[in-house]
């Protein structure tokens, strides 16, 4: 018998009586072969009761005669099936699933006797890892109407599993001491790894496509269990400096912190507070969710801007909307609900979006709809971008610059010669403080920004146009009027005069993203 050996005996014998189930057992006898975790409930129960029996007749037909148990750094790797598991389209092959009907169970008692729910997963490795329960899950991947095609497997458990599976590890461990044998926390089978190797075959049969842990869609499982809820609450008080309230935490009693609090109580404290081994629970675990979630579609282009009174984004003070729309509004209004001049670049993301494929044909149609919704903007250049892309207009923000038009009055009579001198100033620095415009919404912060060229429009004594190069980031109206001296130098002080900006306009951005498109 490859899987389970001699020195496993006293340790099948231990845990079993003591109310814990067969997949649970592999795992404390570090057990590695997925394919025997696979096997029906009820065989594994037989063929362990075989086991303890000593019957040889009866172990060589045994389920456990599989392969040797890879060692622990190849069971923990990436490598979950072996190329044999695969069928030509790259889906697990059809595997024996617990409720499987052609299970000849030839031992009465173990077929008619209740399942005992297991002291140490709670039931996870038992009701949960059946066909009924896969097939619910599917029900929920297929009725979110989602588009994916592979999936990654995430399962969240109560954090009272850790305390249960700590006080098993510490009676197989005294039971190991007296063979002059060890175990360490770590050699145990984790209770995720081997629930995934039952799950990832099954759902990946039952939704056709297969498991990635790199793929975008994500199906989850949350499990709880409220009988044993209280269990954890010991462990504050031994280890307090464990368990400290977060903002974004609903309870300070969370996995990683009942972990740490278990590495750090001495075995005798546990044992004061905890029993050894831990006692069987009356229920199951509760799946309390199932939930699909794709990763974020990120949509870039281009826009042109035909309105002043037009924001970027909504203009909301206090709660009270100034303006009736936005750039950002009128863009992703048009594509939020598609997914369920060459100036300014954009780039939207898409929260868990139910479609992530489009053709090229269909990103010119959310480009005319986008564009025959208003005249306010036009955009150009629609496409579908990556995460990475998207860094690519951060950096630019950097270093990009812009190119501006403004108008200007003046309080006192100007001439040409007045404001010629601005055309002759490069590479002009300036100190800029948040703008009392936007201080309700941006922090307090002294800025150092360059204007690199200008260019000077003469109207009338009292007007010119000022056509201005500058650095990304530059506030323009306030380089204009001086914010009441929080922008040095400015217009003002440059020309000795009181000046005001009646229009502003952006002429271009010079970023050369996202890519443009052939019409």
């Amino acid at each position: 018998m490859s899987s389970l050996t001699e020195k496993d005996r006293p340790i099948v014998q231990l845990l079993l009586s003591a109310g814990t189930c067969p997949r649970c057992i592999f795992r404390f006898c570090r057990v590695g072969s997925q394919t025997l975790y696979r096997h029906p409930y009820k065989d594994l129960m037989k063929d362990l009761k075989q086991f303890l029996e000593g019957n040889q007749e009866e172990e060589d037909r045994a389920c456990f005669d599989v392969a040797d148990p890879p060692c622990k750094r190849f069971r923990h790797g990436h490598t979950e099936e072996g190329a044999d598991d695969l069928n030509q389209n790259g889906v697990l092959s059809q595997i024996p699933l617990a409720n499987d009907g052609n299970a000849d169970v030839e031992n009465s008692d173990v077929e008619n006797s209740a399942v005992e729910v297991c002291n140490v997963c709670l039931g996870i490795l038992q009701e949960f890892c059946e066909i009924d329960f896969v097939k619910k899950m599917c029900e929920k991947v297929n009725s979110s109407d989602f588009q994916f095609t592979s999936f990654v497997f995430s399962v969240s458990l109560p954090p009272q599993l850790s305390v249960r599976e700590h006080a098993a590890w510490l009676l197989v461990k005294q039971e190991m001491g007296k063979l002059d044998l060890s175990l360490a926390k770590d050699d145990i089978v984790q209770l995720k790894e081997a629930y995934k190797w039952i799950i990832h075959p099954q759902l990946s049969e039952e939704l056709g496509v297969p498991t990635d842990g790199k793929s975008l869609f994500e199906v989850s499982v949350v499990f709880a269990h409220p009988e044993t809820d209280e269990e954890c609450r010991f462990l504050a008080t031994v280890c307090p400096d464990c368990f400290k309230p977060a903002k974004n935490k609903q309870s300070v009693f969370t996995r990683m912190a009942v972990i740490k609090a278990l590495e750090k109580i001495k075995e005798e404290d546990f044992l004061k507070h905890f029993p050894c081994p831990p006692s069987s629970p009356k229920n199951l675990c509760v799946a309390l969710e199932i939930q699909c979630n794709n990763g974020a579609v990120f949509v870039a282009g281009r826009y042109n801007k035909y309105s002043r009174n037009l924001p970027q984004t909504p203009w909301i003070i206090d709660g009270e909307r100034k303006l009736e729309s936005s750039v950002e509004e009128l863009i992703s209004e048009h594509l939020m609900a598609e997914f369920k001049a060459d100036r300014r670049p954009f780039a939207i993301e898409l929260v868990n979006p139910h479609r992530i494929h489009f053709t090229a044909e269909e990103m010119k149609g959310f480009q005319q709809t986008i564009n025959n919704s208003s005249d306010k903007i036009q955009v150009r250049d629609l496409q579908l971008v990556t995460r990475e892309a998207i860094g690519r207009m951060k950096e630019g923000e950097e270093e990009k610059t812009k190119t501006y038009s403004a108008l200007i009055w003046t309080d006192k009579t100007i001439q040409k010669e007045h404001i010629a001198f601005l055309d002759d100033i490069k590479e002009l620095k300036l100190d800029q403080k948040t703008p009392l415009r936007v201080l309700h919404r941006r922090p307090l912060a002294l800025r150092c920004r360059i204007i690199h060229t200008m260019k000077s429009q003469y109207i009338d004594e009292h007007h010119f146009r000022l056509h201005l190069k500058t650095q990304a980031g530059t506030y323009i109206k306030e380089f204009v009027h001086g914010d009441f001296g929080r922008t040095k130098p400015n217009i003002g002080s440059l020309l000795n005069r009181t000046t005001d900006i009646l229009e502003l306009d952006v002429e271009s951005v010079d970023i050369d993203w996202p890519p443009a498109l052939e019409n």
